[in-house]
């Protein structure tokens, strides 16, 4: 999607999915303005947003296939264990650095019960905030167009 408005859009309101569903199956935790980290638990098997296909072809038109691609890689690398996942952590531009997104992790973390956390990281900054929090990189995968992802897996506590 290389034109920028467009690109906003398109995931925005792919995004916007993504919370919606944990808004009704997981939990969203804000600062202020400044902060998220959304959440959705797997513990009893996987759950879909409501009528997810449509929306998805909705949301992003054209890009619809790429999504579905995107979604399909993510599948097949996500852990079949009970854990919570860690859809989205998103700190402002103008905020980061100010350790928010640590609180927001270390908040959820405390609050587990000693269940595991699996996300995919999506640069190596981000990779690195992870494994300061315990947080283990598996084999990357890449998108057809070269974007690499890390699998990554924090264990559970006893």
């Amino acid at each position: 999607m290389p034109e920028r408005r467009r690109r906003h859009r398109v995931l925005t309101d792919h995004f916007l999915i993504v919370v919606e569903h944990a808004i009704e199956h997981g939990e969203v935790h804000l600062i202020d303005d400044e902060a998220v980290a959304v959440w959705i638990p797997y513990t009893e098997g996987a759950s879909r947003p409501a009528d997810y296909d449509r929306r998805l072809g909705e949301a992003t038109g054209e890009f619809a296939d790429r999504f579905r691609l995107r979604d399909e890689l993510f599948r097949r690398h996500h852990p079949t264990e009970p854990h919570h996942y860690l859809a989205c952590l998103a700190v402002h531009p103008d905020c980061q650095g100010q350790g928010l997104g640590t609180a927001l992790l270390r908040h959820q973390h405390a609050r587990l019960g000693g269940l595991p956390v699996y996300l995919e990281a999506s640069d190596p900054r981000n990779r690195d905030l992870y494994a300061r929090h315990g947080y283990e990189a598996r084999e990357p995968f890449a998108l057809p167009d070269g974007a690499l992802f890390w699998p990554m897996w924090r264990p559970g506590t006893p």
